[in-house]
């Protein structure tokens, strides 16, 4: 796929830098000088650069990372190797973040996404319009710390306010801050679950059985504790609140 996209970047670039006729090159140039927006061939090659860049966007984007992050850890807390599986959680992961996001989509589709189709905005407005959106969101869970780190090292001049930093610049920022975040909850998730390998690491020495593993003992009671405190109720219901 990747050199089908730039073998037909290399056939169509002739065409839009010196001008060759329409039928040469099977491309509408006139077409594109439109305010309108790109001819349908740009167009296709446009969305099928956009289609690859899909999952880092996802990933880098939204609320996906601190999700999937956060089950993930919950899985190694308990000690189940691979229970849920990768797949679920990805799966899980992947439907939350659609929930979470669906404000912010449903806002994308209205000032954006309608007004394009109806012929209102050019295809740059569209898009600028679409990403503001995102923007606010990665602002509202973005450290001004991160913002600063990559500010300095970027040297990107004249930044008056939030409004005027570069996406590039912001999305690595709004990343390790989720990072963080995730790591916090972690952090918390891990202590009951401790607390127990401890209690059964204790009373194992105390009765003289050091070849039994802890571990294999205590996560029965792991899974208990979890299931009892219904633990997945609690962790999503956790999720979405640090969204709000």
């Amino acid at each position: 796929m990747k050199i089908l996209i730039a073998l037909l970047s290399l056939w169509l670039i002739p065409s839009l830098l010196f001008g060759q006729t329409p039928g040469q090159f099977g491309i509408d140039v006139g077409s594109l000088l439109k305010p309108g927006g790109f001819s349908s061939t740009v167009n296709l090659l446009i969305f099928l650069s956009a289609i690859g860049l899909i999952p880092f966007f996802l990933i880098s984007a939204t609320s996906f990372l601190r999700i999937v992050m956060v089950l993930s850890m919950i899985r190694q807390a308990i000690g189940t190797q691979s229970s849920p599986p990768n797949p679920v959680i990805i799966s899980l992961a992947l439907f939350m973040t659609i929930f979470v996001m669906s404000p912010i989509i449903n806002e994308v589709n209205t000032i954006a996404v309608q007004p394009y189709k109806e012929g209102k905005i050019t295809q740059k407005q569209a898009f600028e319009l679409g990403v503001k959106p995102f923007r606010n969101f990665m602002l509202k869970f973005t450290r001004d710390r991160d913002l600063a780190l990559f500010l300095e090292f970027s040297q990107v001049k004249n930044v008056q306010d939030y409004e005027t930093i570069p996406t590039p610049l912001l999305v690595p920022a709004f990343m390790i801050s989720e990072l963080k975040t995730a790591f916090q909850i972690g952090f918390l998730l891990f202590i009951p679950f401790v607390v127990i390998d401890l209690v059964v690491s204790s009373i194992l020495l105390s009765l003289g059985m050091f070849m039994v593993s802890p571990a294999m003992i205590s996560l029965p009671f792991k899974i208990l504790l979890f299931v009892l405190t219904d633990g997945w109720n609690l962790i999503i219901r956790g999720l979405l609140i640090s969204f709000q």
